[in-house]
């Protein structure tokens, strides 16, 4: 029931403080309901189509487009497709090439969003990539559909999620989104569909678009600058000029990028190269701009593409929500806060003023209402500057008053921007504190399960209950206190006020109950590392390059230890401690080669998980060493179990062949990946290599979560029983005082069967030394072998020197606590008369914080070794296809999350060997140790884990605190809000892996107690509690 009630609390405190700071701090933007509904003639005097073809092309950066490439050009993506600069060369009154910035996160959904209701997203709409919700805001849609007019739809289906009303399902075709493994089905759709529609008399459309992903996959799967993405070009060139030629004169064509990528091909960041899409507009009938006019340059803004020498104009992505519904004369969706583009709006008379004026007036119109709602308050530090920049443009003279306007439009869409960031600091406070309260309560109880008290499980027990009790006390007077302050108070729910209530009561209930006693020993062994990792969350610099910070915090975490290995009283134990830690700096060192590099980092930093930084392929030295790897690592974990003879039992079996199939299998899988991604068997081929690995993903997860999991749990230990005959004196000899046995053998003698019989049966148990520790790891090299699935080729080859550097710590640890015992023993005379420390000193495993700290560190780096960075763009959206072909709810989900978060999940079931590594269980007839030994050690697990879960905690109130306090960074969505997200992610990883790391400790624990029962003592001390 402790246990229970113990991770009951923990995870709802994190819970409660992690939502309470983020509904302040991430705060979603308002979208108002209301809809334009002006007279159709003053739109209908702009209009030059009467219908528009709009083809997306996902991931079409303006560089794939654009007549200056950077030098020196891509023979992959530069000079291919060609057409739309050919078109504006020869005609440049009909054509023109823009490069729009693509608003943040540059996933799909959202600029879906932005492209049909010209508004702007937000941080946090990065969740909905997966599964997005209905757009009930006004669109372009929306107001295709108010005229009585018909969209047809061909591709990414997407669009249907968001527009499930507004497709004509006549004129429909959607195509699944997410295989990105599928370089051609949805491009090959719409290269089929989509002219026949354009071509048709029969049913009426206005508004045709086509999405296409082959641009996207291929980044995805293998980056830009590869052969596949030279062919997939030439393939939409060859298709834009079969639409040029079937359109008519009516009709206004309209290439775009929703978003760019960036080096290796993914996107979802703010980096010039995802935001930077093409954008290319076609009239093959009137002219869209006049020779004889030339707008103001103020209102036609260029920039320069990186690496290119020319520049090039520049407009806002969503500036084409205004500027087609006036080219199709409809009506501007209320919400927008695009800019209509000058040029297409010169015809030698006054219409790009006009267009402007009632391009400016919906924007002033949109501001007045959300400054009339319920979120109007946000306006209030900025309402004044926007009232100035409108009357201003209202007075302004003839000759300026397009450019007036044209700023007025841009100083509403900058001010507009800031809405993401406006914070409710009441909420993020209230997070603050309960993150902070839970801390206190967590090392509060930390204390008491190191103290020596026979008592404390009963003492703890109590004041989990009793916080609980005071904890829904708090609940209540949370929501009736909602009741006196709601009013003045904005934004914050009776919801909010219940979590904390119930979250603040408890954990001080906790901390007044337990009554943790600072002391100068205590603040003496403050844990430097932890501060400075905590304190790098300040800076943007040092948060930018953590995954260089942490390494060298990881390997100083270790020089205690070496310094105790120094001063070690035997050999032994000095060799194994400098042995083992020389074992783990190596491995940290070699985990440091694989890394990927957030834009910040350039030219600082090179690629080196995947082949080039252009690429999302594995190096060659991967596609060598993660199969040796995966042989490797089993035998390692053997070789380590054999120390102690613990190599027994089910180690026997599952290490050497079932934990080696399955890390074999999720190797052989990612090689048959990269040889699918070579394009070298064709068509039929690649058919054969996805399904044949997909069968072998799923055959591993099958085999290693209910066949590997159910095996282990019912035969879940590692120990060798022999029973042999010896003559009473050869016994006597041998083994004259059980207890001095070696630690990895324990020898009871009992009388033979034969009663006439003068010899006597021995009884050796091999691997009791390591009786709990051995069958955890086989239990934990499980789940490794799970994540080990999810993870690219050079992840896996990181993933397993992450291995070999936790057991190599995990003997540091046992071999350091010899020492501690041994010295301990020597001081007080407890020594045995072979020299080894008494019962006692032997079963002493009180975990120290400084023992937890590399285990954290460790995991933090290998999260940092396999491919990531705390940035959207650094997902690897690859293995949402693990499992599945296709986007499938919940299995996409979690082989992504396994990937990203893998070594924190790893991080948290490893916690309790750092307890249970070498225990053996009770000894026969010991009555200098405790009764309860079985339960300390569980409480000793409880205290591991519980101190892992701290360290993490006090990273998340570091990271809040600084992302928090500098709220109005320049960086604070480019870098310290994407890093408190990845910490809340990694928290959640953490406790879950927790919580299957206490499971597995009860169990084993069960197992070795029925193991033993009956031997005298010592079945009935080890299963009695």
């Amino acid at each position: 029931m402790i246990v229970a009630r113990l991770l009951c609390w923990l995870v709802f405190v994190h819970i409660t403080g992690i939502y309470l700071f983020s509904r302040g701090f991430l705060l979603s933007r308002l979208a108002l309901p209301n809809k334009s509904q002006e007279e159709q003639a003053q739109w209908n005097r702009f209009a030059t189509h009467k219908r528009a073809v709009l083809l997306v092309i996902d991931a079409l950066r303006f560089d794939f487009v654009s007549a200056h490439p950077p030098d020196p050009p891509s023979p992959n993506h530069h000079n291919i497709l060609t057409l739309p600069r050919e078109l504006t060369a020869a005609h440049p009154h009909h054509s023109f090439i823009f490069n729009a910035y693509a608003d943040p996160p540059t996933t799909t959904l959202q600029r879906i969003k932005g492209l049909t209701t010209g508004s702007l997203p937000t941080i946090v709409d990065i969740g909905e990539s997966f599964s997005g919700s209905v757009i009930h805001e006004d669109s372009l849609l929306h107001q295709l559909d108010i005229s009585g007019r018909k969209v047809a739809f061909v591709g990414d289906n997407t669009w249907l999620a968001l527009f499930p009303s507004f497709l004509d399902h006549n004129l429909s075709y959607p195509f699944d989104s997410f295989d990105v493994e599928d370089l051609h089905t949805v491009d090959s759709g719409v290269i089929s569909h989509l002219p026949p529609i354009i071509q048709q008399s029969s049913e009426p459309w206005t508004l045709a678009i086509g999405h296409g992903l082959g641009v996207d996959h291929v980044g995805h799967r293998v980056g830009p600058d590869h052969p596949a993405m030279k062919a997939k070009l030439e393939q939409m060139n060859a298709f834009l000029g079969e639409l040029v030629r079937i359109i008519d004169e009516d009709t206004l064509l309209v290439l775009l990028g929703d978003h760019g990528m960036d080096h290796t091909g993914n996107h979802g960041g703010d980096s010039i190269l995802e935001t930077s899409s093409a954008v290319w507009i076609y009239s093959k009938g009137a002219p869209l701009s006049s020779s004889f006019v030339t707008s103001p340059p103020e209102i036609l803004p260029k920039t320069t593409f990186p690496g290119e020498s020319v520049p090039h104009r520049f407009i806002q992505q969503i500036d084409l929500v205004p500027t087609i519904s006036l080219l199709l004369g409809l009506p501007i969706p209320f919400n927008n806060l695009g800019n209509i583009i000058p040029e297409l709006f010169d015809r030698g008379d006054s219409s790009v003023g006009e267009a402007l004026e009632m391009n400016v007036h919906q924007v002033k119109r949109y501001l007045d209402v959300y400054r009339a709602s319920e979120s109007g308050s946000e306006l209030d530090s900025v309402w004044s500057t926007l009232v100035d920049a409108w009357l201003e443009a209202g007075d302004a003279p003839p000759k300026s008053r397009v450019s007036a306007l044209f700023a007025f439009n841009r100083l509403a869409l900058s001010m507009c921007r800031s809405l993401w960031a406006q914070f409710s600091l009441t909420l993020m406070g209230a997070g603050l504190v309960v993150i902070l309260t839970s801390i206190v309560a967590s090392y509060a109880i930390y204390i008491i399960l190191g103290s020596s008290g026979e008592d404390r499980a009963q003492r703890l027990e109590k004041n989990l209950l009793s916080a609980f009790r005071v904890g829904v006390l708090g609940s209540i007077v949370g929501g009736l206190a909602h009741l006196l302050v709601r009013k003045y108070l904005d934004g914050v729910h009776a919801d909010h006020l219940i979590l904390f209530g119930g979250a603040l009561a408890s954990s001080v209930t906790l901390v007044l109950t337990c009554k943790p006693r600072p002391t100068f020993e205590m603040l003496k062994s403050t844990p430097i590392l932890l501060t400075l990792h905590t304190l790098c969350f300040a800076s943007n610099s040092f948060t930018i390059w953590e995954d260089h910070i942490v390494p060298f915090l990881c390997l100083s975490s270790l020089a205690p230890s070496v310094l105790i290995g120094f001063t070690a009283p035997t050999s032994r134990l000095r060799n194994r401690i400098l042995g083992f830690s020389t074992l783990f700096a190596i491995c940290v060192r070699l985990m440091m080669l694989s890394t990927v590099c957030r834009e910040e980092q350039y030219p600082y930093c090179v690629v080196t998980f995947y082949a080039s930084s252009t690429s999302s392929a594995p190096p060659a030295l991967a596609l060598v060493l993660a199969p040796v790897m995966a042989v490797s690592i089993p035998r390692i974990i053997r070789r380590v179990l054999a120390i102690s003879k613990s190599d027994n039992g089910i180690a026997g079996v599952f290490l050497p062949w079932t934990i080696t199939a399955a890390l074999l299998a999720g190797t052989t899988f990612w090689i048959v990946e990269w040889i699918h991604s070579m394009e070298w068997v064709g068509d039929a081929g690649n058919v054969w290599l996805r399904n044949g690995r997909t069968m072998v993903a799923r055959a591993t997860v099958v085999l290693m979560i209910f066949g590997g999991v159910v095996l282990w749990n019912v035969t879940p230990v590692c120990l060798d029983i022999q029973r042999s005959e010896w003559p009473a004196k050869m016994v006597a000899s041998i083994a004259p005082e059980t207890n001095e046995a070696p630690p990895d053998v324990r020898v009871k003698p009992s009388y033979s069967e034969n009663p006439d019989s003068d010899a006597q049966v021995t009884v050796t148990v091999l691997g009791f030394a390591n009786a709990f520790g051995s069958p955890y790891i086989i239990l934990w090299s499980i789940f490794l072998s799970v994540v080990w699935l999810c993870m690219q080729l050079t992840g896996q080859v990181v993933l397993g020197l992450f291995t070999v550097a936790l057991l190599a710590y995990l003997e540091v640890v046992d071999s350091v606590r010899d020492v501690r015992g041994l010295n301990e023993a020597l001081s007080k005379g407890f020594v045995s008369a072979v020299g080894t420390p008494s019962v006692a000193l032997t079963y002493k495993r009180e975990v120290q914080f400084s023992e937890i700290i590399p285990l954290a560190l460790l995991a933090t780096h290998a999260f940092y070794g396999t491919g990531h960075q705390p940035t959207i763009p650094s997902l690897q959206w690859k293995t949402a296809f693990v499992l599945v072909s296709s986007v499938w709810f919940p299995y996409s989900q979690i082989t992504v999350i396994l990937n990203t978060l893998g070594p924190y999940f790893l991080a948290g079931t490893a916690a309790p060997l750092l307890v249970v590594w070498n225990l053996p269980p009770l000894p026969p007839s010991s009555p200098a140790l405790p009764v309860n030994h079985q339960k300390n050690m569980v409480l000793s697990v409880l205290r591991s884990c519980l101190g892992l879960a701290t360290y993490f905690n006090i990273l998340l109130l570091g990271s809040a605190v600084f992302a928090g306090g500098l709220r109005r960074h320049l960086m604070v969505w480019k870098v310290f809000a994407p890093r408190y997200m990845f910490t809340i992610l990694g928290m959640g990883a953490l406790d879950m892996g927790i919580m299957v790391g206490i499971w597995g400790v009860w169990r084993v624990r069960g197992s070795i107690g029925r193991l033993l029962r009956g031997a005298d003592g010592v079945g009935a001390a080890v299963s009695g509690n």
